[in-house]
């Protein structure tokens, strides 16, 4: 994936044309598309093909599962043009290698803890042992809430500069762009605020702008 703009946007429109025309408009200030189950239900998985002509797609599809079909999943993402997948380290280290394998020359993300209020309940006990976990079994990078900054330093602490950290929930959620990538964030990802505004593009490239000049 690349690291230009260090910008991801999360795609949760639920129209396919409307979400391969937001796309077409905001491809030139994002790194990588993100999508999610919404709209894979509401296009078909074939708009994960489509999309990745037009930008790097990553399936947010928070993988969690025992190792064969955590395999199948992440094979299916693959075949169908994704650049890399998210997948939940909570399942464990068998789990997680299963995913490993089966992205070949794709990505892995993993979660390590979950943006929004709840995600203190459960994840966040247990994120710094995720994010251990990530680092050993050779993931190519976390995902860490922007709504808390001060445990994206946290979670870099852990793992270094050897892996990317994705950081969701700037925007709606109340997360900063400046404060995620000042934390240790590589790239913020970014959904209703973009994709809800009036000129997507002028929303993609004002926060593009913000965290170059940073």
């Amino acid at each position: 994936m690349r690291c230009e703009t260090r910008l991801v946007l999360a795609l949760d429109e639920t129209s396919p044309s409307k979400a391969l025309g937001l796309v077409d408009e905001v491809c030139g200030h994002i790194d990588a598309v993100k999508v999610n189950w919404p709209l894979v239900l509401s296009a078909g998985p074939e708009i994960i093909t489509t999309l990745s002509l037009l930008s790097d797609v990553i399936c947010d599809f928070k993988v969690a599962d025992i190792p064969n079909t955590d395999r199948l999943i992440v094979e299916g993402c693959m075949e169908l043009g994704a650049s890399a997948v998210i997948v939940h380290g909570f399942t464990g280290e068998d789990s997680l290698n299963a995913c490993l394998e089966a992205a070949g020359d794709g990505e892995v993300y993993v979660v390590t803890e979950m943006s929004h209020p709840g995600g203190e309940t459960f994840t966040s006990k247990h994120a710094e042992e995720i994010a251990a976990m990530a680092l050993e079994c050779g993931a190519h990078g976390i995902i860490a809430p922007a709504t808390r900054p001060e445990r994206l330093a946290a979670m870099r602490a852990i793992i270094g500069s050897t892996m990317r950290m994705l950081s969701p929930g700037v925007g709606a959620q109340g997360g900063s762009a400046a404060a995620a990538v000042n934390a240790g964030a590589d790239h913020v990802i970014v959904g209703r605020s973009i994709y809800q505004a009036d000129s997507p593009a002028s929303v993609a490239r004002s926060i593009a702008e913000e965290i170059s000049s940073l």
